[in-house]
């Protein structure tokens, strides 16, 4: 059996793409969205027309209506291809700030909603600030599922965990990426700072209940998605899935909820204090969070220029 066959047994496969032509061949549950894959994707001449009609039909509404209608159609899509759920990313620019996060969400949802799609397969992907996470917090109770992205550190998750938000996506790579710089060395297995982050918050969840989903994500290579086979999610790139459906050697699981019940672990608890402080004391998340941001800022400002022409 081939490695991505056997890592479906006990993780739902995300594919991380806006190249949905590729989805059929991985057959993934999920998928997940984002500024950077969608300006990657328009950029291909099999998508250029879906730019252009959504640009017609948006003639004269305001460039960030036009660009979440570009970001909601490869979203329906790629829906029509899924059987699950597709995550699409609020305007990074709007990460501090709860309310217009939360006005964003909502109008999202709603041009889903007017596509024919029922907002039970939709994830609001919004940043991982505590802005952000006060918007997932009211989204959630207003049936709206969230996904919560740019997370590089415990304290977020804990926060989004008690905000009741749907999914997290902690970013495995890029916190590889930031000690890997640091410290002049690759790191491999439970070794890797990435893997590590993730087990923790994975354990944590599953030891005191939570229903919030543990997705990783931004992975740099197939040796930190076997080191995390059994996490509830896992979203994947292109590269890596075709890596994996060509890999025939066994793939045991990693993690799992009955072990993580069993170890001893401390209740944490974040109010809006002790979340800022913790992440400033956290050199890696707080440079990674901002770097994030910055850069799905700068791709969505690109998709807004190609939007106008």
């Amino acid at each position: 059996m081939k490695a991505l066959d056997q890592l479906k047994q006990f993780t739902t496969v995300v594919a991380d793409t806006g190249d949905f032509r590729q989805l059929e061949a991985y057959a993934p549950r999920d998928a997940t969205t984002n500024p950077t894959l969608i300006l990657k994707a328009v950029g291909m001449p099999d998508y250029r027309h879906l730019l252009d009609e959504v640009v017609a039909a948006g003639s004269g509404q305001p460039i960030a209506e036009v660009t979440d209608s570009l970001l909601v159609r490869f979203g329906t899509e790629i829906l029509s291809i899924i059987p699950g759920r597709v995550s699409t990313e609020v305007d990074a620019r709007l990460s501090f700030d709860t309310e217009a996060t939360i006005a964003r969400a909502h109008s999202l949802v709603e041009r889903y909603r007017r596509a024919g799609i029922d907002p039970a397969r939709i994830l609001i992907k919004i940043a991982s600030t505590w802005e952000g996470i006060r918007a997932a917090e009211r989204l959630e109770r207003d049936g709206i599922h969230c996904n919560l992205t740019l997370l590089f550190s415990f304290p977020q998750a804990v926060a989004c965990a008690d905000a009741g938000v749907t999914l997290i996506s902690p970013f495995v790579g890029r916190i590889y990426d930031w000690y890997r710089q640091r410290e002049g060395r690759d790191y491999e297995g439970e070794d890797d700072p990435g893997v590590a982050s993730v087990r923790r918050i994975y354990d944590y969840f599953k030891k005191f209940g939570y229903e919030t989903e543990v997705m990783g994500a931004s992975f740099r290579n197939i040796g930190q998605i076997r080191a995390l086979a059994g996490c509830d999610l896992l979203t994947i790139s292109p590269d890596l899935l075709a890596q994996l459906a060509a890999d025939e050697r066994p793939l045991p699981r990693r993690l799992d909820p009955a072990s993580a019940r069993q170890k001893t672990i401390e209740r944490e608890r974040f109010d809006e204090r002790q979340f800022r402080f913790a992440l400033n004391e956290d050199a890696m998340a707080t440079e990674k969070l901002a770097e994030g941001i910055r850069a799905f800022v700068a791709h969505a400002i690109e998709l807004e220029a190609l939007a106008r022409g």
